[in-house]
């Protein structure tokens, strides 16, 4: 079986080998696979057409060729010091980009969780990240908590939630010196849960004047988006990405099963341990630049699984692409729909994302890992 798979013995005990998968299980997969190419250039353009919309559309209207003006401008070095100068480079632009990496980050973590612990309904959240990243910004934005740090202040405190939580996931998580998937899932949900319930104290116990900013950051938003803001979250992606291409096919054999992966040659409880860092890391970045925005880490790969296939090879980029435009599209209609005044981007993804996840489960089932889902 698995020279079939593999077209080469499989070696046991390597570590989470690159070369080990099987192919694609699905026959649209197989059949997208010469098309991989102009799939994504048609993702970059549409990419590309959100971000200018992004920038073009708002409370002040401007023109498409404004806005490229304006970037060319930066990029040759000639800037004007005008009223549209401003508002495309110093705030529309570096929100939208900044909603693009957030997309792409929930997006690529949400798909991959969902294999690490082998349940479709997984997302970003699911670790207890987000719930400690929100303890860390709560306590800085109600109570002062490190404000010394200036500007950096709330994305730091954020972080160290982050950090905090995924540290407690892990050794809770570990059975006998590796990562157990249901062990992985309740230490989440139940540090989720405790941790939701200290920020909620936190909310409880300070100035009721005070936590209505709280709530926005809960909400998610790109509010108080920045050029600053930008490398952290990129960077992380940018690694994240590049490694788990480089574990695509490894990846493919865990979504099958973990006997299946260890008969491949993959070094599971390694992989698994690597995995949950990666996926921790960036999602614990998105909501420290963002605040807590759900649905685009569960739904946006349900819908590129629908369209590729499960083979991660292709997923993985494919889902940059989508959950990057999806996330700058639901970033533009909360800053539009009630114009003047702001809707927080988790409410529009809610609305968005609960019916389109509906009619995927009810419309047909798709192969997750060798099996129906």
């Amino acid at each position: 079986m698995a020279q079939d798979l593999l077209g080469s013995p499989a070696k046991e005990g390597t570590h989470h080998n690159s070369n080990a998968t099987p192919p694609p299980h699905d026959s649209r997969s197989q059949s997208l696979r010469t098309s991989l190419p102009l799939l994504l250039l048609i993702c970059t353009a549409f990419l590309a057409v959100a971000i200018t919309a992004g920038v073009w559309l708002g409370s002040v209207g401007l023109s498409p060729g404004s806005v490229w003006a304006v970037i060319w401008q930066h990029l040759t070095g000639r800037v004007h010091n005008t009223v549209t100068n401003a508002l495309v480079w110093d705030l529309r632009l570096p929100r939208v980009l900044l909603a693009a990496v957030v997309g792409a980050a929930l997006t690529t973590a949400g798909g991959v969780i969902q294999v690490l612990v082998r349940n479709a309904l997984a997302d970003p959240f699911l670790l207890g990240v987000s719930s400690g990243a929100s303890v860390g910004a709560t306590a800085v934005l109600l109570f002062g908590a490190l404000t010394a740090l200036g500007l950096w202040a709330l994305e730091t405190g954020a972080i160290l939630g982050a950090l905090g939580a995924m540290i407690i996931v892990f050794v809770l998580a570990r059975q006998g010196g590796q990562l157990a998937p249901l062990q992985l899932t309740l230490s989440g949900v139940v540090m989720a849960g405790l941790f939701g319930a200290i920020t909620s104290f936190m909310i409880f116990k300070a100035n009721p004047q005070a936590t209505q900013s709280v709530l926005f950051w809960l909400l998610g938003s790109f509010g108080n988006a920045a050029w600053a803001q930008l490398p952290e979250p990129t960077i992380a992606l940018l690694v994240a990405i590049v490694y788990l291409m480089a574990q695509a096919r490894s990846l493919n054999a865990l979504a099958m099963g973990a006997e299946v992966a260890t008969s491949l040659g993959v070094d599971v409880s390694t992989l698994r341990r690597d995995l949950f860092l990666v996926t921790s890391l960036i999602a614990g970045l998105s909501v420290a630049v963002s605040g807590v925005i759900g649905f685009v880490g569960l739904v946006v790969p349900h819908i590129v699984r629908l369209v590729v296939g499960s083979d991660h090879r292709r997923t993985l980029p494919v889902g940059v692409l989508v959950g990057a435009s999806f996330m700058v599209l639901s970033d533009l209609l909360a800053r539009t729909i009630v114009s003047p005044a702001e809707m927080p981007i988790g409410v529009i993804t809610a609305i968005i994302g609960a019916p389109v996840l509906l009619v995927l489960i009810r419309r047909r089932t798709y192969m997750y890992g060798g099996a129906a889902s």
